[in-house]
């Protein structure tokens, strides 16, 4: 996919100039954020459509490095400040550097799964969205493109969850919410954010062999109007479970690996794992659409 030099030149341009944001261009082209002395980059890991088994986007993640040499985790980073004022600089650059990276001098449909920290969402009382907004009018994006991950530890807060949505969903974000599988009352307490009920649900896939069956909570997800995504599919089983379950959406391992370079052509994975389908009669190697095809889709 061909990227306008001059193009994401002046779109970072854009953004230095607006903000304060430490944010460069690495010598691969691709855009740099810097926090204390750790470098920040992304990695996309593709999203599948489960209908159209094509790539309906990405999850992007942080990638941070010290002293342009150690790997150091995320969590690592944040805890060179104090209090949340760093944190809400660092959740921001990171998701700053997301998007550069992910639209900037690009053409493509795809939407960008970004998470949002936990603490930020509870130090920001009002607004939610506002400034990350900003970079994306810089860059010419709509909001309705990027799909906002509320983590599950705001589960345990579901007013604030309320909250969070209306204002994200007051700029045009989409919403992504956490299924809580602990949780017994959970779908009543879904029920109890309407009418902000969230565009996408996000399920483990190791629920379905706790639930043996995951279809009839599929299909009470779906009533409430949003997608169900099943996220770290690690196997073939998971995969054709997911599927079987009628799921809108499928990501991990097993399909994608996070990875900087953002492809859409080349992401329907041949397999190395064998995987004994209701109608096959030996193992042998299968593609994604093999895996769909068994389930009866």
């Amino acid at each position: 996919m061909s990227i306008s030099s001059s193009q994401k030149k002046d779109e970072l341009a854009r953004i230095q100039e607006a903000t304060d944001y430490a944010v460069t261009r690495a010598e691969n082209g691709f855009i740099m954020g810097h926090f204390f002395n750790c470098s920040l980059s992304s990695v996309f890991q593709p999203v599948f459509d489960a209908k159209t088994r094509s790539v309906a986007g990405h999850a992007a993640y942080i990638r941070s490095v010290m002293n342009e040499e150690n790997p150091l985790s995320p969590w690592k980073v944040l805890s060179l400040g104090e209090g949340d004022a760093p944190l809400v600089r660092f959740d921001r650059l990171c998701r700053a550097v997301h998007v550069l990276n992910y639209f900037s001098g690009r053409s493509h449909e795809g939407n960008l799964s970004a998470t949002v920290q936990p603490r930020l969402l509870e130090s920001v009382k009002d607004d939610h969205g506002q400034a990350f907004k900003r970079i994306l009018d810089i860059i010419g994006v709509e909001t309705s493109r990027v799909i906002i991950e509320i983590p599950a530890e705001v589960n345990r807060n579901w007013k604030l969850l309320k909250h969070v949505i209306s204002n994200y969903r007051s700029h045009g974000y989409r919403i992504a919410i956490n299924h809580n599988d602990a949780g017994d009352d959970w779908v009543a307490e879904l029920a109890s954010l309407y009418p902000l009920y969230p565009d996408v649900v996000r399920l483990e896939a190791s629920v379905l062999q706790r639930l043996g069956d995951a279809g009839p909570l599929v299909d009470v997800i779906h009533r409430f109007d949003a997608q169900v995504l099943f996220r770290e599919i690690e196997t073939a089983r998971q995969l054709t479970g997911a599927v079987r379950a009628g799921a809108d959406l499928l990501q991990g391992r097993f399909l994608g690996m996070p990875a900087q370079a953002i492809e859409f052509d080349l992401l329907i994975p041949a397999t190395t794992t064998g995987y004994r389908s209701a109608e096959a009669s030996s193992r042998r190697i299968r593609t994604l659409q093999h895996y769909i095809d068994a389930a009866g889709i």
